[in-house]
């Protein structure tokens, strides 16, 4: 095996970017989030990444490569996607407004790190209409830092790569001046109904193949009050959903197996639903709308609609809605968002179904990031391989912790209007559940 190389996540939330490019070979060396949960959250699931809760605004790249502990190495690729609210398109030089800060910060990190390579992740609209012009700015600006991007650039749908949901972003691939620019991974799935007459791919995972051995989360009352119970699992499991559960070491590609229990089911807490809402969900067709609640009801045999994070408190905590399981009237759970999001079972999110929905819609489906992280590792011919290193996931409570609790935590101020939802979620039988699951935690300050 080749060294593995080295990748920093910015605007890293849970984790999806960090665990595809972990799982195409990376070593993710830092990641940087101003969510205290999300960062909480990402140093469970990665306890080897250097986590730095804060803005990457006037973060300089020595101070990151001080807090990874890589000294003068190599930073072969650093990725993210700066949050998509409010770009301005006002005047010449639009990377100029301080609404477009983050993405100027972005390209200013990229090159004070003197990274190889470059992923930029974002919404496909800044493709459309007059964010075009915000586009071709950003990618003269990574020109003025030295940097070569991919023409023409491309917007990807994780559907055609092994994720069961239509979710649509645009990737800017690039590199230093003088170093190769990565190609755009080839599709690699496609519906049923595309098979014909484009070449034999393997199809699109279904909503059924994602969920159809996970139970029925409302046969368990604990699921009232905690997010976790002992399970052992039902049904037959589908190629996907036995990927998810690490049933081989396949599963893991070229990541760190984690010690886990995979008896434990995770993500599951119930929701409530009224009588009348559930006669609302069991007559709509899947595939279709509920005109009440204009929730989406699943496809068992296509996929899921994007799923989505919804605002955060600064902007209304509003919760973007979670689809109609196909098979039960209710709402589906974290976990099976999680599924349909290509999250492994061992991936733990925020107990509440509040902040752990808005870590998965906010996130890069893993098998996504993977496959654009394939194409980069490539492109730096480094053949990569299985570690042997097995990683202990974090102490529990990182997933548990309020807003106030994770900025003491990090030792941070606050950065949005606390909202705690707990829900009873500190019960005892959750701390049993957990209790002997091994645990690590390293903090970065």
């Amino acid at each position: 095996m080749d060294r593995r190389p080295i990748g920093i996540d910015l605007f890293a939330g849970a984790g999806g970017m960090s665990l595809g490019f972990e799982q195409a070979g990376f070593d993710i060396a830092a990641a940087v989030e101003i969510d205290p949960i999300h960062a909480a959250v990402h140093h469970f699931n990665f306890p080897e990444t250097a986590v730095l809760a804060r803005s990457i605004v006037g973060l300089t790249g020595q101070e990151l490569r001080e807090c990874a502990g890589i000294g003068r190495q190599t930073v072969d690729v650093v990725f993210g996607g700066p949050p998509c609210q409010g770009f301005s398109l006002m005047g010449n030089r639009m990377l100029d407004d301080a609404r477009n800060q983050l993405v100027k910060e972005f390209v200013r990190l990229v090159a004070e790190l003197g990274a190889k390579m470059f992923v930029f992740e974002n919404v496909k609209g800044l493709t459309i209409g007059k964010h075009r012009m915000f586009l071709d700015s950003l990618i003269e600006a990574f020109g003025d830092e030295g940097y070569r991007v991919h023409i023409p650039w491309k917007v990807l749908n994780a559907m055609n790569f092994g994720v069961p949901q239509d979710r649509q972003r645009l990737f800017l691939l690039g590199s230093k001046k003088g170093v190769p620019v990565p190609d755009y991974p080839q599709e690699s799935s496609t519906t049923e109904n595309e098979l014909f007459g484009r070449g034999w791919k393997k199809p699109t995972p279904t909503c059924h193949n994602a969920l159809a051995d996970l139970p029925d989360v409302e046969l368990w009352d604990e699921l009232m009050t905690s997010d976790s119970m002992v399970y052992r699992g039902v049904g037959v499991l589908s190629d996907y959903s036995r990927e998810l559960r690490c049933a081989s070491d396949d599963a893991w590609h070229f990541g760190y197996i984690r010690d886990w229990r995979p008896d434990i089911l995770t993500s599951s807490m119930r929701t409530v639903h009224t009588d009348i809402s559930r006669k609302r969900f069991a007559t709509t067709k899947e595939g279709e709308i509920e005109p009440i609640s204009r929730f989406f009801k699943l496809p068992r045999n296509g996929v899921s609609n994007t799923l989505r994070a919804g605002t955060d408190s600064a902007r209304g905590a509003f919760t973007s809605p979670r689809p109609i399981h196909f098979a039960f009237p209710r709402c589906i759970t974290v976990r099976e968002m999680a599924r349909l999001h290509g999250y492994p079972d061992w991936f733990r999110f925020h107990v509440t179904k509040w902040h752990g929905a808005r870590q998965i819609g906010n996130s890069v489906p893993p098998p996504l990031a993977r496959a654009v992280a394939i194409a980069v590792i490539q492109c730096l011919g480094i053949v990569p391989g299985r570690p042997a290193q097995r990683v202990a996931l974090g102490r529990p409570e990182l997933l548990s912790m309020d807003m106030g609790e994770a900025a003491e935590y990090w030792k941070v101020p606050v950065p949005i209007a606390r909202r705690d939802r707990k829900n009873g979620l500190h019960n005892r039988k959750q701390s049993e559940i957990e209790a002997s699951a091994p645990t690590a935690m390293r903090r970065v300050s």
